[in-house]
């Protein structure tokens, strides 16, 4: 399904997306968040604690997989529940592939399972919960390409 393409059934198939795990994605994630925890920014420190380099917090992840869901389904899908687990850590070099199922639709509402590959294995399952309106015209919604000039009501 892509947007537009009409509403979400069970069984769609979200089409992959890979994320190049970046050093600085990695450190500007974690002091995006304010996670100040010295793994996600200085690599000798995450080497005394036993991990081969600095790696992903799991609030830059969530935040990845909100991205993943909103890209696909449009600006105007709401998450209303974002359940995630972390299993293998990302670190830089690497590249998550994210790719989802749609497991259930109830009316305007959709779940969807979310599964974060990497060189190590599952980096994060979990299930992503959204309103989807129904399908608009371009007029009364723009997609992202579009300008947002002229959208908003004048005095």
């Amino acid at each position: 399904m892509t947007v537009g393409a009409g509403p979400p059934r069970a069984g769609d198939t979200l089409p992959p997306l890979e994320i190049a795990i970046t050093r600085t994605l990695v450190v500007a994630g974690a002091i995006a968040s304010r996670d100040y925890q010295d793994v996600h920014h200085d690599a000798e420190a995450a080497r005394r604690k036993g991990s081969p380099d600095v790696f992903m917090n799991i609030l830059t992840t969530n935040g990845l997989v909100g991205r993943y869901i909103t890209d696909h389904f449009g600006p105007a899908a709401v998450l209303r529940k974002v359940v995630i687990r972390l299993g293998a850590p990302n670190h830089p070099g690497d590249t998550m592939v994210l790719s989802g199922v749609v497991e259930d639709v109830r009316g305007d509402t959709a779940t969807v399972r979310v599964l974060g590959t990497n060189g190590l294995g599952n980096h994060v399952t979990g299930t992503v919960t959204l309103t989807v309106p129904p399908s608009s015209s371009p007029e009364q919604s723009p997609s992202p390409a579009q300008s947002w000039e002229g959208t908003v009501p004048r005095s």
